[in-house]
């Protein structure tokens, strides 16, 4: 986005993280700012996204990105760890989108990119039943907002496939797990960052001015099958 000219407002419950982020798009000439907050508490989620609003005078684009994964079989899986996820994955989701919104209602409209998952999709290639469920979520919170909010707000998601990240970063180590997903996986790799960034650009920008309520898969084929 900041390459594209975009002024970007950073938010991450990790102050330090987003500060790395914030000061590559400043040393690259960008403009960003940093803003820590909990996408789990409603009041600081409308605090952070009315102090974007200030530092950057309008709210254009929300990437709505937030998510956490706890792996295990359902019979396993805690409530505790149950909630934790559809806090983050889904509730959290709605309320970043619900608090830029307001916003860009209030002015001249915007686009907001979700992101689901292969697995919000499909019943995935492991247990995971937490991650499935909100990221399937997402996508029909993704259709009804879009309907909602047109014409005035443009609401899509991408749908990546396993991305190297910090999130699987352990489970890509695994080389049994690996060799898997390059299996089930028509183009045979795990995907970039920057392959799902360039999807969120395309869905954020002008040239898809007539998309809305659409989930893009970025899945090398996986959902092909």
């Amino acid at each position: 986005l900041a390459s594209a000219g975009a002024s970007v407002a950073v938010l991450d419950r990790d102050g330090a993280a987003a500060g790395e982020v914030a000061a590559e798009i400043t040393a690259a000439g960008g403009k960003a700012s940093v803003h820590v907050v909990d996408v789990r508490d409603e009041a600081a989620i409308d605090a952070a996204i009315d102090a974007v609003a200030v530092a950057h005078g309008a709210i254009d684009i929300l990437i709505n990105n937030a998510g956490i994964a706890v792996r295990s079989k359902a019979t396993e899986m805690t409530l505790p760890d149950w909630n934790r996820v559809v806090d983050v994955n889904l509730t959290g989701m709605f309320l970043v989108a619900r608090a830029a919104a307001r916003h860009m209602l209030e002015g001249d409209g915007g686009a907001i990119v979700n992101t689901s998952s292969i697995m919000g999709l499909s019943g995935g290639l492991y247990p995971n039943v937490a991650y499935q469920t909100t990221k399937g979520g997402v996508v029909n919170m993704t259709r009804a907002l879009a309907l909602e909010w047109a014409p005035r707000i443009r609401v899509n998601a991408v749908a990546p496939t396993f991305v190297r990240s910090a999130l699987t970063e352990t489970l890509l180590q695994n080389p049994d797990v690996l060799a898997t997903i390059e299996a089930a996986t028509p183009l045979g790799r795990i995907a970039e960052p920057e392959e799902i960034a360039a999807g969120m650009l395309f869905l954020a920008s002008p040239a898809a001015a007539m998309v809305t309520g659409t989930i893009l898969p970025i899945d090398g084929g996986y959902l092909a099958r």
